[in-house]
């Protein structure tokens, strides 16, 4: 990977990030102190083996169930724009979606006044059943596929 290749992928990830921030601090305002929306007035799915395989044994709620599609295609959406899809924009869409949720869900605890860094552990954040070096092993593996995409997408 050249320079001129790095510069678009340091712009994709940083404006991604700023996106998470954003929603982040919205999701703050929507559930407070309740990560997983676990205080919202929406439906739940606890148990299902679907979820044990796609969400990390986490609920799905009719929450998720919504903003999930939205933002990946808030991500397929310049594609739309433009009436154009290859391979490589592919890739770098869902390489965005997959950081998006990674830097938003770390936000998610970093900003909320009711969570902050000391509280990020598994002791505290149940809903994250599955964890490896003090990090949701969620972020471990969208980060390896985010990585493979992102190389996919720029080479």
């Amino acid at each position: 990977m050249d320079l001129a290749q790095l510069v678009p992928l340091a712009g994709l990830v940083a404006t991604t990030s700023v996106l998470a921030f954003v929603f982040a601090k919205v999701e703050i305002q929507i559930e407070g102190s309740d990560g997983w929306a676990a205080n919202l007035p929406t439906w739940r799915i606890e148990k299902h083996w679907l979820l044990d395989v796609f969400f990390g044994g986490r609920p799905l709620t009719g929450y998720h169930a919504w903003c999930l599609p939205f933002v990946l295609g808030v991500f397929h959406l310049p594609a739309a724009m433009l009436w154009t899809w290859s391979w490589p924009l592919e890739a770098r869409a869902m390489a965005s979606f997959m950081i998006f949720w990674i830097v938003e869900d770390l936000l998610w605890f970093l900003l909320n006044p009711a969570w902050g860094w000391r509280r990020f552990n598994r002791q505290e954040v149940r809903w994250h059943k599955h964890w490896l070096l003090g990090l949701p092993t969620d972020y471990w593996t969208f980060a390896m596929v985010a990585g493979i995409l992102l190389w996919l997408g720029y080479r």
